[in-house]
């Protein structure tokens, strides 16, 4: 059984490393956006044809959970490969940075012959530090460096390979200016795109939306389709904060639809990996008596009306929960849906396999080759881990373990039985609580920093020049 295995396992990679096949990897990737914000999951209000469509067409994993529980971390988990408790960056703080030398998966992309391109929110270290995208694998990446200055649309800069580019008629303003800072990165996005037609290439597509602070053209269509919405928001600006949301979404749906409108345009649809996915757990924005899960309900089942606990900023279901689909033409099975447990650790061997290379042997993940081939026997994780600065978790099979703060215990739940995480089972199954936390003791290692190399640049708030 291990021959036929090692055959079948030598025999993919051979494809797949074959110059001429390997294929072009999109990862888009966009913040906050929730569980069940799409309309393929029955979503009452948003229209989302191509998330749809990327699903539909591919596998849609309904457990592929967030490397981390905010913006700077799980994006540390997915282009290390190593989960918090091995990772660089596992704070929000925004002055951590990769470590020199640190392997990403654009470096491993680049040195298989792919060039490599990333778009949009960056957040592992800023320009004057060793965690410049640059320095970790990319040829060119366009947008924020520093996770809080993507905080606006309308920023006075963006940044290209540590340049600031000063955007026109912006004045620092959250709300509003003149250059609407996402028109641009989804431009740079497609160009990368049509300039690169004729080798393999990883686009990293971290789009902001549908992050706040939430600021965009009024002339957008997707924002003219929502302006007159009323979800009951307590005050004017939290009216046009959850019109904006909903626009942002099927803002960036659409071009999401344009990219593969594109690839097909090129020829480039039947060879090209698409990975579309949420950064980390959502937010029940705009909630209010008559909607407790947010105008948007990202952790509740439109269906069921089960529902996920937490959501951004904690280890709960509901923060680590994410829209994950991976569409690849006559490779994956169109339609199917896969319950695999896995985490964005697992995308650095998974990428690496497919360009016909290894992870390093330190990276946290599984590839899931075989789950997207539906070939061989995938393996599965002894069990997944989570921290922050004040929290831990783990999951071992069904089981999960929160330490939600430092001064309190560790909490159990079951969530074959209680996906809402409401019953603490911590007294009942002692055994299996020991368990996991000598998981988690096993799990976190020491932390390592990145250096900043010129203290005269970087970011300094969004109203820097």
């Amino acid at each position: 059984m291990k021959t036929q295995f090692l055959i079948l396992f030598l025999s993919l990679i051979t494809s797949l490393a074959n110059g001429a096949e390997k294929p072009n990897i999109v990862y888009l990737m966009l913040d906050e956006w929730g569980y069940y914000e799409w309309s393929g999951a029955g979503h009452p209000i948003l229209e989302t044809p191509n998330f749809d469509r990327v699903a539909s067409e591919g596998m849609h994993f309904t457990q592929m959970l967030a490397g981390g529980n905010v913006c700077a971390p799980t994006r540390c988990s997915l282009m290390t490969g190593k989960h918090n408790g091995h990772a660089t960056v596992r704070s929000n703080g925004g002055g951590s940075a990769l470590c020199e030398g640190e392997v990403t998966i654009a470096s491993l992309l680049k040195d298989q012959g792919y060039v490599t391109g990333g778009f949009g929110k960056w957040g592992l270290g800023d320009v004057g530090t060793t965690g410049v995208p640059e320095k970790h694998g990319f040829d060119t990446f366009y947008g924020y460096y520093h996770q809080v200055h993507a905080h606006t649309y309308y920023p006075r800069y963006l940044v290209r390979n540590s340049e600031k580019i000063p955007l026109e008629g912006n004045t620092g303003s959250y709300f509003e200016g003149e250059t609407f800072a996402q028109d641009l990165i989804y431009e740079e996005s497609i160009k990368f795109i049509r300039e690169h037609k004729d080798e393999p290439f990883f686009a990293y597509l971290a789009w902001t939306p549908p992050h706040g602070i939430w600021g965009m053209p009024e002339d957008e269509p997707a924002f003219q389709k929502y302006k007159d919405a009323d979800w009951g928001a307590t005050h004017q600006r939290g009216e046009k904060d959850s019109q904006m949301y909903a626009a942002m979404v099927e803002m960036v749906d659409r071009q999401l639809g344009d990219i593969l409108a594109l690839l097909e345009k090129l020829g480039l649809d039947d060879n090209t990996l698409v990975v579309v996915s949420g950064d980390n757990g959502g937010q029940p924005y705009f909630k209010n008596e008559k909607l407790p899960f947010g105008a948007f309900g990202p952790n509740l089942s439109p269906k069921t009306k089960e529902y996920f606990r937490g959501g951004k900023g904690n280890f709960y279901e509901g923060g680590l929960r994410v829209p994950f689909f991976i569409r690849w033409p006559g490779q994956i099975e169109p339609g199917s849906v896969t319950d695999y447990l896995g985490y964005f650790p697992d995308m650095m061997p998974t990428l690496a396999e497919i360009a016909g290379t290894k992870a390093p042997e330190d990276s946290d993940g599984i590839s899931i080759v075989p789950t997207l081939l539906g070939k061989g026997e995938q393996a599965q994780h002894k069990y997944l881990y989570w921290e922050d600065n004040r929290s831990r978790a783990v999951r071992y099979g069904n089981w999960k373990a929160i330490k939600p703060a430092k001064n309190k215990p560790y909490e159990l739940y079951d969530l074959s039985k209680d996906i809402s995480e409401k019953n603490d089972v911590a007294d009942k199954h002692p055994e299996i609580l020991a368990t996991m936390t000598q998981f988690a003791e096993e799990a976190s290692g020491p932390k390592r920093a990145g250096k900043v190399l010129d203290p005269k640049v970087g970011f300094k708030g969004h109203k820097a020049d």
